[in-house]
């Protein structure tokens, strides 16, 4: 007798369908049964790890341990939310279903689309096999952010390459933060006066919200980094430790020898949400960016860093996402007003030493939205304090568990 697990012609049917079990899926599962506990709910997600990336980039500097970013995805997933270990195959939006890659076929009321990014190594020539050896490293992988480290703390002297590639990308502060600690590393160890530390970026702009920048570029300087603007890394050779960047917009190609280079891979919508109908014409989840619905599909939802918005792609965006997009799906199955409204809030804690952080915090157009009584683009250990301490205990057993923890910020007139 066939698993009907596995029967293709099954039909599951769910109040509410969430694609995803990362940051967004969870918390707006674990707010949604604590708003609602009648409704039922499906998580679709085939991963069985669950990871705090935030984390990676401590993780990266020798500060936390890979195992403290690590759950259990199993242990996260509410009470009475089911779990469907599988991956999406595609879309009937016009159905109100998903079809499974195990085949099985999922129907939906409402359905929220949190599936998060996926990392491109394989536009990079030569990166997949070389990355985690030979001086390559990634805090974007799980498997080479500890490595980053042992590069880090073993690189006496030589030469260091950062990249970061075009945007959009997760966390866009996160490639100069492994930079600034790196440095900081080594000046400690008293090896930075005889490292040269180059950081190479895609884009012509240090940070995207203007009012951080000198404060970021200050830190560039007392480390002595060359900072090269519009680079884009399109080949790593491991064995002659080579990598070799375009100039944006042009053939022109530059060729710069390493001893270690911490690289952040392109990204983009995951391949299934670009193949959908859901996509927007860059391949990223169409919704509404206050709404947070769906531009064609009125029962159709998003969050997190699939969406095709103009907000950072950060954890605390998602965490800001959820009780909208909650409040917005129980208007709709109520049929009420949907008044909830995202602001577009990212905030990105800059590690530019160990011990300090600028603390940027931000809008929809690059508003600044700080949450506390201080400059915050001043280096502050009180930063570091939530970045290190407060913030990984606050997704763990607040966010992830459901509780709307959204941080008081007030918009700041900076012209």
């Amino acid at each position: 007798m066939a698993d009907p697990m596995l029967d293709p012609t099954r039909s599951d049917r769910f109040s509410v369908v969430i694609v995803g079990g990362g940051a967004a899926g969870i918390t707006i599962a674990a707010q949604l049964r604590r708003e609602r506990a009648n409704l039922s709910i499906a998580i679709i997600e085939p991963s069985t790890t669950h990871a705090y990336q935030p984390g990676w980039t401590l993780v990266g500097a020798g500060v936390m341990t890979l195992p403290e970013t690590l759950r259990q995805e199993g242990g996260l997933i509410p009470r009475n939310v089911e779990w469907l270990r599988d991956s999406v195959e595609s879309f009937q939006p016009e159905a109100n279903t998903v079809t499974l890659k195990g085949g099985r076929v999922v129907e939906y009321r409402r359905l929220i689309v949190c599936p998060g990014l996926q990392l491109d190594w394989d536009k990079i020539e030569g990166l997949p096999e070389t990355l985690g050896r030979n001086g390559v490293a990634s805090n974007y992988s799980r498997e080479t952010a500890a490595y980053t480290w042992e590069c880090i703390r073993h690189l006496d002297g030589g030469k260091a390459l950062f990249t970061q590639p075009p945007m959009p990308i997760k966390c866009a502060g996160a490639p100069q933060k492994i930079v600034y600690l790196a440095c900081d590393h080594w000046r400690r160890e008293g090896s930075l006066h005889r490292t040269e530390v180059d950081f190479s970026m895609a884009g012509n702009a240090l940070f995207g919200v203007s009012y951080y920048v000198p404060s970021l570029q200050r830190q560039i300087d007392y480390y002595g980094v060359n900072l090269h603007k519009q680079e884009n890394l399109i080949k790593v050779d491991g064995e002659k430790r080579e990598a070799t960047f375009q100039i944006v917009g042009t053939d022109e190609t530059i060729v710069r020898a390493f001893d270690m280079l911490h690289v952040v891979p392109p990204q983009s919508a995951p391949d299934f949400i670009k193949a959908s109908p859901l996509a927007n014409e860059a391949g990223w989840l169409d919704v509404d960016p206050a709404s947070l619905r769906h531009k064609t599909y009125d029962n159709i939802f998003g969050a997190g860093d699939v969406l095709g918005t103009s907000n950072a792609k950060t954890a605390a965006a998602a965490r800001e996402q959820a009780p909208v997009v909650v409040e917005n799906l129980l208007a709709s199955l109520d049929g009420r007003p949907q008044t909830g409204s995202y602001d577009g809030y990212g905030a990105c804690p800059l590690t530019v030493s160990y011990g300090k952080v600028v603390l940027a915090e931000f809008l929809y157009g690059g508003k600044v939205a700080p949450s506390f009584p201080y400059d915050q683009r001043k280096p502050s250990r009180f930063a570091w304090f939530l970045k290190t301490e407060v913030f990984p205990k606050l997704y763990w057993y607040g966010m992830l568990r459901g509780y709307n923890i959204r941080i008081k910020h007030t918009p700041k007139e900076t012209s």
